[in-house]
């Protein structure tokens, strides 16, 4: 499991950017707006047998393509989505949780993405 959170989280970091205005649960048939400062997108969900599969596509907001991530989330699992800035300054971040039915998308704050990254290196 950590090696797979370690590859998935590397991959996040180089292939994608985020944050988010404000926590909110995502609608079952439905998609919630991602604002991530340069970067804009959608994330959704669909259930399956082995949990949620949760999809978030982004794309900068100037003509380019879109990066995507998909995660399957079992009850009570969550995923964060990360992305570097300037040199010095903490990287910009949402989590994913599937609690129960619903799923929801928190931004994090700075010093809870540093300790993320710093427990699995």
């Amino acid at each position: 499991m950590t090696t797979f959170r370690t590859m998935f989280l590397s991959t996040i970091l180089l292939a994608t950017a985020s944050t988010a205005a404000g926590a909110g649960e995502i609608p079952r048939a439905g998609a919630a707006s991602l604002d991530l400062g340069p970067l804009a997108g959608v994330a959704y969900y669909a259930p399956e047998p082995a949990g949620y599969r949760v999809v978030v596509t982004l794309a900068p907001r100037a003509a380019a393509p879109a990066s995507r991530f998909e995660a399957v989330l079992a009850p009570g699992q969550s995923v964060t989505v990360s992305t570097p800035r300037e040199a010095g300054a903490a990287p910009r971040a949402v989590t994913i949780t599937r609690t129960g039915d619903a799923v929801t998308v928190t931004p994090v704050r700075a010093r809870e993405v540093v300790e993320a990254t710093a427990s699995i290196e």
